[in-house]
């Protein structure tokens, strides 16, 4: 499978805090606040940047990363996420490989529903090793995401 790594999520209680502490200490420069819903699930987060270098904050009010914010505590990195030219490539070849792709509440994803909340086409890979969680996002779609997000802050 082709894929490029993107970015890591970190979860904070805290969001405004988090990005002025690393907008200060490294510069990087914040994306304005977003926010995730799907169901029962919603998170706020802020990506810093810092050239092609990137990172999301994470502040998660309900759902699976609230409650492994709460057992996990601030600054817990849970997620390793890449980005594939073709999804739907790489979703094929995890089935192949006897892999179901799930969505962000562990739920079996369909090839034909690989959409998010944000728009980029997505999918994660079921945890198998404790609370590490693995996303693919489609490459062409999340790095427009990203220059526009970069274009609206400023950077």
């Amino acid at each position: 499978m082709d894929l490029k790594y993107s970015h890591v999520d970190i979860l904070v209680s805290d969001l405004d805090k988090a990005v002025a502490y690393y907008s200060k200490t490294l510069g990087f420069k914040p994306s304005k606040r977003q926010t995730w819903q799907r169901g029962d699930f919603r998170v706020d987060y802020v990506i810093m940047f810092n050239a092609n270098q990137r990172f999301y904050f994470v502040q998660p009010s309900s759902g699976n990363l609230k409650k492994l914010l709460d057992e996990k505590g601030e600054g817990t990195i849970y997620r390793l996420c890449f980005t594939a030219k073709d999804l739907k490539d790489s979703y094929r070849q995890l089935v192949s490989a006897g892999v179901q792709p799930e969505n962000e509440n562990g739920v079996p994803l369909a090839e034909d529903n690989l959409k998010s909340p944000s728009g980029t086409p997505i999918i994660w890979l079921p945890k198998k090793f404790g609370d590490l969680s693995i996303e693919i996002l489609e490459e062409d779609s999340m790095e427009a995401r990203m220059e526009k997000l970069r274009a609206e802050a400023g950077i």
